[in-house]
């Protein structure tokens, strides 16, 4: 089915409330961390709460949605999403803070898989590079602009106004959905053993663009983490620290929705994509690792932008077009675990290494594995088999 704009743009509003949520919750507890009180360690278990929730629960969710169907498991997401910011708004201090954290990503564990899903179920092989190109663009805008919104809201109005705000977001989004929306039908499904879902998350089809996903995840995470840090470490005023992400996640939102086009037309091949992705974030990470002046940061940012763009359309749009209709939920949902787990690994690595030696050490190991995974994926990608 070849969906137009119009009953897509939705899907993309909910990417959006996602990244926006996550970034902008997280950059606001940090600036008022010192009002309420909190020790590092509960800060950094509140700001881990999110990614928690998504990480057990967007598999499940996913293979909720090829039960019942990707739509109202989105505008439910959506709508506890909205429910639990409201929680946030309402009730102050660490114990309402932390509820609606949680509650918030075990919301997004709903709508982000079952969005993706629903991408991957109303375009059709013509289409489905460029609409996944949107809808990962709308949602880098979210990463980018979610810290900026969430301080505004911060010194104007404090915590209740951020949860206000995502709270109207998610509203508007789960009406959205209901209303533009067409429903996609519940497809017939096969029983399934474990070993048919060991067989399934073991094949490359799978594997490989869930591996791409992973890498450009924790890849990014490391330079929206460290680059600030680096900028800051150079003499870089906040401001000038923070636009290096900015200019990233920018970046990344213009050249998603191109490649997925080309992609699309025959002009640009999942394994040219990922592979090529993957090797300018390498290079962009490797190149902060190993030269300490802001023009490197500025390369950084434009290299793993660009990098962040073109291997994540292809990945998503492979991974559809090698994954049967019926299952698409729950493919997309451990996928999205795999993004996760990538998102938490990527800092984990750099610090680990980074603590042990120095920053660039850090950087480089993860510049390493980056083009590790650009090599495995150059082995792995190959042209998707019809779906079933």
């Amino acid at each position: 089915m070849t969906a137009s704009r119009p009953r897509l743009a939705p899907l993309y509003l909910a990417g959006f409330t996602t990244a926006f949520g996550a970034h902008g919750i997280a950059a606001a507890l940090g600036a008022e961390t010192e009002d309420i009180g909190w020790t590092l360690l509960a800060f950094g278990f509140t700001l881990a709460l999110y990614d928690l929730a998504e990480v057990v629960l967007k598999p499940l969710f996913g293979a909720l949605s090829d039960r019942i169907g990707v739509r109202p498991v989105i505008i439910a997401g959506l709508l506890g999403f909205a429910a639990f910011s409201v929680l946030g708004a309402l009730v102050p201090g660490t114990v309402g803070l932390i509820v609606a954290r949680f509650g918030q990503g075990a919301a997004a564990s709903a709508f982000s898989p079952a969005s993706s899903a629903a991408v991957a179920r109303l375009t059709d092989d013509s289409s489905r590079g460029r609409y996944f190109g949107r809808y990962g663009s709308w949602k880098s805008l979210g990463y980018a602009l979610g810290p900026l919104l969430g301080a505004v809201l911060v010194v104007w109005g404090g915590m209740p106004a951020l949860f206000w705000a995502l709270a109207v977001v998610g509203l508007l989004a789960a009406a959205w959905v209901a209303f533009a929306v067409p429903a996609v039908p519940v497809l017939p499904r096969k029983r399934v053993t474990l070993v048919d879902l060991g067989r399934e998350l073991t094949a490359p089809g799978f594997l490989v663009p869930m591996l791409v996903l992973a890498a450009t995840t924790g890849a990014l995470a490391v330079a929206v983490g460290f680059l600030p840090l680096l900028g800051r470490q150079m003499g870089l005023d906040t401001v000038g620290s923070m636009a290096l992400v900015t200019v990233l996640a920018v970046l990344s939102s213009v050249v998603q929705p191109l490649v997925g086009a080309a992609h699309d037309r025959g002009r640009f091949s999942v394994r040219r994509g990922a592979v090529g992705g993957l090797l300018l974030i390498a290079a962009g990470i490797a190149i902060a690792a190993g030269w300490p002046h802001p023009l490197a940061l500025v390369a950084t940012a434009v290299l793993v932008g660009a990098g962040v763009g073109a291997a994540t359309p292809v990945a998503f749009s492979h991974l559809a077009a090698s994954t049967p209709a019926d299952r698409m939920g729950r493919t997309m949902g451990s996928a999205e675990l795999g993004r996760e787990l990538g998102d938490a690994g990527g800092p984990l690595v750099a610090g680990a290494v980074a603590t042990a030696s120095v920053v660039a050490a850090g950087l480089g190991a993860v510049a390493a594995l980056t083009a590790g995974a650009a090599a495995l994926a150059l082995i792995g990608l190959r042209r998707p088999a019809a779906r079933d």
